[in-house]
């Protein structure tokens, strides 16, 4: 059998010091680019799955019950 543990072993360690793609791998991100990368994923979801009508209903819910 080939020694393949060695290199994965390798090519782990280089990615997870220097980034995907060759930045600074800190680990964190700012939020704003987060919730860039995550609204269209999200719009996509709730176009396709007819979700906007369950956000009205629980928002229009959540407002009734603390206009209590």
């Amino acid at each position: 059998m080939a020694d393949t543990a060695s290199r994965t072993t390798a090519f782990r360690t280089r990615i997870g010091r220097a980034g995907m793609f060759g930045g600074p791998a800190t680990g964190r991100r700012h939020p704003l680019v987060a919730t860039a990368m995550v609204l269209p994923l999200a719009a996509l979801l709730v176009v396709v799955f007819g979700g906007w009508d369950a956000v009205v209903t629980q928002a229009s819910s959540v407002g009734v019950m603390l206009g209590r």
